[in-house]
């Protein structure tokens, strides 16, 4: 895509965006909405794994904006045990600041560089501090501000996707009911969503836990909702040894193979350089699949189950034949949502 092209899509009613707005666009890791949207959600996804691998606890911040429910949320899911749960707050407990990163809800922050929580319900407490450091973040420019490059554009797109962090270091420790959690030296992963509801069916996956310090992987596969009608869509990126390769279906990748098989799926995406061959399963034990809220409207209201203990094997092969990486990436996130079979390429 053109900057002439870019230019035409950053356009509203033949009025230019404000300044503001534009910056919003180049820094999707700041709060998307405002207090006047309607049937929308914002939420950011912190992923915080031990030194060890033994322990692992996601938070998932955010705000649900709708006429029936409106409320800001955290939720929890415990890697080690499957369990989750989802605090619930008055819509006006969330305040963000305007110009970065930085959310507040009733009595816990959350930042890029640190979150800060203080949750408590009937007999459930969470509380403790998390502070990264090392953060490596997705490049952002004028043709591709984010992750999705010059779709962010789109003002019609039913939900938008971004990186806050590709990998960092997490220190300190969170107290998890009786349970005490440290975390000295472990990894982190942030990224976010926001819009009126997730897709229909989506495949996503993520690990930043692999024997090679610095690797990480995400990929999501969703079926995008595209005026009138609809295109199996799909993002991620490749990080090792500080290189990052990006994939998506604006690159002009492709998934030339998708196959599931229960709890395990196996995949292979071909860029201009690489192939790259996945091979993703859940834990066989339906305790580690923890049962979180999706917003649909706006509204927290589907349920999706998301394994954080899953393993991802993956395999970057350039087109000459040369190796470039293989490892196994433990303390996955994995999520297969509805018909994946609509996710397939067809034949």
């Amino acid at each position: 895509m053109g900057h002439s092209e870019i230019t035409t899509f950053i356009r509203k009613k033949n009025k230019w965006l404000s300044l503001y707005d534009l910056k919003k666009i180049w820094n999707p890791e700041w709060f998307q909405g405002n207090r006047r949207n309607k049937n929308y959600f914002e939420g950011w996804y912190f992923k915080n794994v031990s030194a060890s691998g033994e322990d692992a606890i996601a938070f998932i911040p955010g705000i649900s904006l709708n006429a029936e429910n409106p409320h800001a949320f955290v939720q929890v899911i415990s890697g080690k045990t499957g369990e989750t749960w989802y605090f619930k707050y008055p819509a006006d407990q969330f305040h963000y600041a305007p110009d970065t990163f930085a959310v507040k809800i009733k009595d816990s922050f959350f930042s890029a560089n640190e979150i800060d929580v203080n949750l408590s319900e009937s007999d459930q407490s969470i509380s403790g501090n998390l502070q990264f450091s090392d953060r490596q973040t997705y490049p952002v420019s004028i043709r591709r501000p984010g992750i999705m490059g010059w779709y962010r554009y789109m003002p019609f797109m039913e939900c938008y996707h971004g990186v806050v962090s590709l990998d960092h270091v997490v220190n300190g420790e969170i107290q998890l009911n009786n349970q005490n959690i440290k975390f000295e030296a472990g990894k982190g992963y942030i990224e976010k969503d926001w819009g009126s509801s997730m897709p229909e069916t989506w495949i996503w996956m993520q690990s930043n836990n692999f024997e090679a310090p610095g690797t990480s992987f995400m990929l999501s596969i969703a079926k995008i909702p595209w005026i009138g009608s609809s295109f199996p869509g799909f993002l991620g990126f490749f990080l090792h040894d500080k290189k990052q390769i990006p994939f998506a279906t604006y690159t002009g990748a492709k998934i030339s193979s998708l196959e599931r098989n229960g709890d395990q799926l196996t995949l292979c995406i071909e860029t201009k350089e690489f192939s790259i061959h996945v091979q993703a399963e859940k834990e066989d034990n339906i305790n580690n699949k923890g049962a979180l809220k999706a917003p649909a409207k706006g509204q927290m209201e589907r349920i999706i189950h998301e394994s954080v203990n899953a393993k991802i094997y993956i395999a970057v092969i350039k087109k000459n034949g040369q190796p470039v990486f293989e490892g196994i990436g433990q303390n996955a996130g994995f999520e297969m949502i509805g018909n994946t079979s609509l996710l397939a390429p067809q034949t």
